[in-house]
């Protein structure tokens, strides 16, 4: 009798769990080959054409686009400018002053040493490594602790009256500001008026060269500490609550909590912040100082960017303040790529990644 099916091999009837239908190999293979596909497919969109990837990012890079020019415009076009720190500049010989920069004779690297023979420019290098020190170490960490003090506080409608009060003072200008504590710390203020009243003679903080730098300080606190808590504040919202509640639970007090939670939260955003801080660590704040410049004296008040300021704008001698520019900015760069290598040292990620 002819049969029209081939009949098994006796091992297949015997063990039927080792056919592919039975023992799920067809499945197996099936998700190695549907997972072979989706990578090869990822490969593919990866190896787009920059026309594809132009018409699939379009919307993206059109909004991008006003950023990109307004840094292209306001600071890498003059960057070209630094040309004239290896001139003799003089924007006269031309009635363009850009033209000028062809027509001004080349004289290498003769402003950078005149700028390192000048008693004056270290003197400001020390005043504003001076004060970047202060503010690093009294005015860094306080936006930390207002965040934390912020953080802290249970009913949201007294959270937000206090970071708002907190912040209010940065929308202030410099001038606002100077005259602010002029009218309490000044000889004429309310404190120095209170102490004559009662027999004490009075005191002037805004005219003592001695205690400038702390008062340049704590106009600065005063000024932005309740801005920074907002960088602290939104890093601190990311954290969850349930990890607070299993802290609890487990017996972690108050302390416990912010040393072992909220800390280790915010410390990627301290070592971002701080790399940051120590890159613009030449930059101690050009408007606050002009101001009370005259008050306390050149020696108190002068640092990198009023020196530059001063030899360029007021004495127009534009070779010399752009060639101190960019040592300023040269070191500034410097900074930056060393405080990120540290930061990459101690695991964090810093401004950009390994």
């Amino acid at each position: 009798m002819s049969h029209s099916t081939v009949p098994r091999s006796a091992g297949e009837a015997k063990n039927p769990a080792k056919t592919p239908a039975a023992s799920g190999d067809g499945d197996g293979e099936g998700e190695r080959n549907g997972t072979r596909a989706r990578s090869r497919d990822r490969k593919r969109a990866g190896r787009l054409s920059l026309r594809l990837r132009f018409r699939r990012d379009r919307t993206l890079l059109l909004m991008a686009l006003p950023a990109v020019l307004l840094l292209l415009v306001f600071n890498y076009i003059p960057i070209l400018g630094n040309v004239v720190a290896f001139q003799e500049y003089d924007p006269y010989l031309s009635e363009n002053g850009f033209v000028a920069i062809f027509q001004s004779p080349w004289v290498g690297f003769e402003q950078f040493e005149r700028i390192f023979a000048d008693s004056a420019f270290w003197h400001a290098v020390q005043n504003t490594f001076v004060l970047f020190f202060l503010q690093l170490v009294l005015f860094f960490p306080v936006p930390i602790l207002l965040a934390l003090l912020i953080n802290s506080v249970v009913r949201p409608r007294v959270r937000a009256i206090a970071q708002a009060v907190m912040y209010l003072p940065h929308f202030f200008s410099w001038v606002l500001v100077v005259t602010v504590f002029m009218q309490i710390f000044g000889g004429a203020g309310i404190i120095a008026q209170t102490l004559r009243q009662h027999g004490i003679e009075g005191f002037d903080l805004m005219t003592n060269p001695d205690t400038f730098k702390y008062l340049v300080t704590v106009e600065m606190i005063w000024k932005d500490a309740g801005w920074g808590i907002i960088v602290f504040l939104a890093a601190l919202s990311s954290v969850s609550h349930d990890l607070y509640e299993a802290a609890a639970m487990d017996g972690a007090g108050r302390w416990r909590r912010l040393w072992h939670i909220t800390l280790p939260a915010l410390r990627p955003v301290i070592a971002l912040l701080l790399v940051l801080r120590v890159g613009d660590a030449l930059t101690v704040g050009f408007e606050q100082l002009l101001l009370q410049r005259q008050a306390v004296g050149v020696d108190a008040s002068d640092v990198l960017d009023t020196y530059v300021w001063w030899n360029g704008i007021r004495n127009q001698d534009f070779s010399y303040a752009a060639a101190a520019g960019l040592i300023k900015g040269v070191v500034g760069l410097a900074l930056v790529l060393t405080a990120n290598k540290v930061a990459h040292l101690m695991g964090e990620q810093g401004v950009y990644r390994k």
